[in-house]
């Protein structure tokens, strides 16, 4: 079967994967792989500019792989690597900032986002983030970029840079097409933040079915049904959101015996637990096979590395020649 076309797509490196990085990344990842040619990486680079994140570098960097991995992403249909594992992105990067006006990068709203979350750390690289990222993409002559809502500004920019370049030096550059992943924004057991392990408010996918329960039942629910004989509310609790992926035969059920009052809070977090963990019990048994063998994610990302630098080789010398670099 004739693929569309290229897809990329990066990821830093943040270690064991949560159900708001599987909901809304990993499980398209591994969709998109039988459509398109898949190009996945690990963006270490990109956590480079927060400091306290690179002294966990490469233990982050395996344990992201490995879920990676258990959960689909297939190396015999798609390239998996680390982004510094490819060195030519950091050149393209260089060219890519000559042609970026700066007022493009300070006016975006996820630099804004980051100046806020760490003034005192607001480094050169923070600024050119963007223009990296672009690298990813043009490097690898993406044609689909499957991305999140606050990541479209993101992508938009790549295309921004990618029509200056080509305009300057002719068609070299593809301008990739924004892809939005379909699963809404994944809140955390407070209900109110994006699931995130940096607020602690996460559920990691590789978790035992006792650790899942633990942290489902810590998760906050309709904020106004205070007794059991409450009537509750689906469509403002969290719980709900996730019962629509996980219990789909069970959810018109679960939404009128929650209006209804016929089942709690706790009935509901018990049943969205048992879900989850029954869920990944495949995933967690493929895990622990490849986490028995070290050398295997090592392997993977090097024959990955490999492929990738065919493509950025090509691409870059074609980029050399159109900027008639000597």
């Amino acid at each position: 079967m004739m693929k569309k076309g290229r897809v990329f797509s990066g990821a830093r490196p943040t270690g064991r994967q949560h159900l708001g990085n599987y909901l809304g990344a990993i499980r398209n990842y591994v969709a998109l792989q039988d459509e398109y040619d898949c190009v996945y990486c690990v963006v270490d680079l990109h956590a480079l500019t927060s400091l306290q994140e690179t002294k966990a570098l490469r233990v982050n960097t395996r344990e992201m792989v490995l879920d990676w991995l258990a959960a689909g992403m297939d190396p015999e249909k798609s390239i998996i690597f680390v982004q510094s594992h490819v060195p030519q992105v950091t050149e393209l990067h260089i060219i890519l900032s000559m042609v970026t006006p700066m007022g493009w990068l300070t006016r975006l709203p996820t630099f804004k986002e980051k100046v806020r979350q760490q003034p005192d750390n607001v480094n050169y690289g923070l600024l050119g983030y963007a223009v990296l990222m672009a690298a990813d993409i043009t490097l690898y002559k993406a044609d689909i970029v499957p991305v999140g809502e606050d990541q479209a500004p993101h992508l938009e920019f790549t295309r921004e840079i990618v029509r200056r370049f080509n305009y300057h030096f002719g068609k070299v550059l593809v301008e990739p097409q924004i892809k939005l992943t379909e699963f809404p924004r994944v809140l955390g057991i407070d209900g109110v933040n994006k699931m995130s392990k940096t607020l602690n408010n996460h559920i990691e996918i590789a978790s035992s079915p006792e650790e899942i329960r633990e942290r489902v039942m810590r998760m906050v629910t309709d904020p106004q049904r205070r007794y059991r004989t409450d009537p509750g509310r689906p469509e403002v609790c969290n719980l709900f959101t996730l019962h629509g992926f996980f219990s789909p035969e069970q959810e018109k059920e679960i939404e009128a015996a929650c209006r209804t009052a016929q089942i709690g809070c706790v009935e509901c977090k018990a049943i969205l637990a048992k879900n989850i963990a029954q869920a990944f019990a495949p995933f967690r048994e493929r895990r622990e096979a490849l986490a028995a063998k070290p050398e295997t994610v090592g392997d993977i990302l090097a024959d990955g590395a490999a492929r990738a630098r065919v493509i950025a080789e090509a691409t870059l010398a074609e980029v050399k020649e159109a900027v008639a670099l000597p």
